[in-house]
């Protein structure tokens, strides 16, 4: 007779957007590791590109860069994941906009935005494909701002069997509503929880003030959880 598979235990997801230094990794590292110590979460997801500021002329981050020690230190010790937005060059001359995944053993990149928008793509190429992050049984399907507002990207990341679609971005303060309606559309679609990490605070690329409002939806498209408009502000929701 076969055993009961054990099931899974219901995982503490953040949205966080912390403050931000244009440029200023090692000063954004210590602002994420004290966003992981405040959450008491699993899982930890930032804006895009939260280690640097919108500033697409940074230079790519390595991900052994010391600078991310103190978020290292954090995920160490809170047993947090977190998923935190830099540039990367991961071999050859391509620059991505990626997501790290960070635990206490390092980071690494875990995603490559796919779905380019403005002055982005005079630096950075797309990402070759949707990707899944595994955390306790639970299937996070990792996605980066435009890529939100991308049908396909949504069903072909959900065609790898998640359970949840978390992404982070950064958006003008007037476009909170756009980031509730892809987050709504994808909820319901696709039956998955949608967690969007949104920047907030001023950062590069013209963006004076940003939409903060990072939230948490249900597969069925309940809003659960949200954070303020201002930098620091956090919300969390424990998925089961």
């Amino acid at each position: 007779m076969l055993g009961r598979m054990p099931e899974r235990p219901p995982l503490v997801v953040a949205v966080a957007q912390p403050p931000c230094v244009a440029g200023d990794v090692a000063a954004n590292a210590r602002a994420h590791a004290e966003a992981v110590r405040s959450a008491r979460a699993r899982v930890v997801v930032f804006p895009e590109l939260s280690l640097t500021g919108y500033e697409l002329d940074a230079p790519p981050l390595a991900t052994e860069d010391a600078r991310l020690a103190p978020l290292v230190a954090a995920c160490g010790d809170t047993g947090c994941i977190a998923l935190a937005g830099a540039p990367v060059q991961d071999g050859g001359d391509a620059l991505h906009i990626a997501v790290l995944a960070v635990t206490g053993n390092g980071a690494r990149i875990a995603y490559r935005k796919m779905w380019l928008g403005g002055d982005e793509t005079r630096r950075f190429t797309p990402g070759p494909s949707p990707a899944v992050l595994e955390v306790d049984g639970w299937r996070l399907g990792l996605a980066v701002c435009k890529d939100t507002g991308v049908a396909q990207h949504a069903a072909d990341t959900a065609a790898l069997g998640i359970d949840a679609y978390v992404a982070g971005a950064v958006d003008e303060a007037q476009d909170v509503q756009v980031q509730a309606d892809r987050a709504l559309r994808t909820a319901r679609q696709h039956h998955v929880w949608v967690a969007t990490a949104s920047f907030a605070g001023p950062t590069g690329g013209g963006y004076a003030l940003t939409a903060g409002c990072s939230a948490i939806w249900s597969p069925g498209g309940a809003l659960v959880a949200q954070a303020g408009p201002h930098a620091g502000d956090l919300a969390r929701a424990t998925l089961c």
